[in-house]
């Protein structure tokens, strides 16, 4: 397929690109059913930061091996994990998660792939997601596998820690992490069937995603016939992965992103502004 010219970059301060770029990516998408594959960015209008995103802080994310490897890195995790989920479980769907919600009701979107792990897709209407990288408000155990609610692991922590209270300026991942220091006293929840070790059922740095769920994610790009991009700078390899797998098959790709990606040069066209209102706008003119 011969790319559509990529649309001028706007100013940051600039809330949706021009219109003749939307015309140009509804047109492509217009009479196709589509798949969206969403990252942080869609969210950040939810209140949850962005990894990447201008301004967002340098991190280093607990590895899947430290995890494991002894209580003193689960402690520092779960103590973190557990201040931020207090403030990630309050962000609410944005406009762009029932744009797409409504878009899927239509008939033009097949289903959404997301790299987050807040659910805000599902909440907001969106009947197939795949949740390549899991979600934060489910808790499995490492040891037999059980699953449990992430609430009912919340209060159990709250119980056999009724001192810890969550610290006054708290700094949230997109994770649903946070920063703690004050771990030595932290009790952690264990399985209540086994007593093995628990996990958010996310997946960390160091971890593979979960083969039947990667297959599903990919099922869903291979029986569509074009990818929309939204709020992902495309740096984790799932994502790259599947749009080459969209490149390859030539169907058309349309990136809405602020700012760089990696999949920049392989797209049909980038739209470059804010993820939310931008699908609002692309989200009109595919139903209108």
């Amino acid at each position: 397929m011969t790319a559509v010219a990529v649309s001028e970059p706007v100013s940051q301060t600039s809330p949706v690109p021009d219109v003749a770029g939307l015309d140009v990516a509804a047109e492509l998408l217009r009479g196709r059913r589509f798949v969206a594959l969403t990252g942080a960015g869609i969210s950040t209008d939810s209140g949850i930061p962005d990894y990447r995103g201008e301004g967002a802080p340098t991190r280093n994310p607990m590895t899947f091996q430290q995890f494991r490897s002894g209580a003193d890195y689960r402690k520092r995790y779960w103590a973190g994990s557990h201040a931020g989920w207090r403030h990630f479980r309050g962000a609410e769907p944005n406009s762009g998660h029932r744009a797409l919600a409504d878009l899927e009701l239509s008939g033009a979107l097949a289903g959404v792939v997301t790299q987050n792990v807040d659910e805000l897709h599902t909440r907001a209407g969106s009947r197939r997601v795949v949740d390549l990288h899991g979600s934060m408000n489910r808790v499995l155990c490492l040891d037999c596998g059980q699953v449990f609610a992430r609430a009912s692991i919340a209060a159990r922590i709250d119980e056999a820690n009724p001192w810890f209270e969550e610290p006054g300026a708290v700094q949230i991942a997109p994770d649903g992490d946070a920063n703690v220091t004050n771990i030595a006293d932290f009790v952690l929840p264990n399985c209540s069937v086994c007593g093995g070790s628990l996990k958010p059922d996310v997946v960390f740095f160091g971890e593979y995603i979960p083969a039947e769920i990667y297959q599903e994610a990919k099922a869903l790009v291979h029986s569509s016939d074009a990818l929309l991009i939204a709020g992902s700078s495309l740096v984790v390899n799932s994502g790259i992965r599947l749009l080459e797998q969209a490149r390859r098959r030539r169907l058309p790709i349309v990136i809405i992103n602020r700012g760089v990606t990696k999949g920049d040069s392989r797209a049909s066209v980038k739209l470059n502004a804010g993820t939310s209102e931008t699908l609002v706008a692309l989200a009109a003119r595919l139903t209108a």
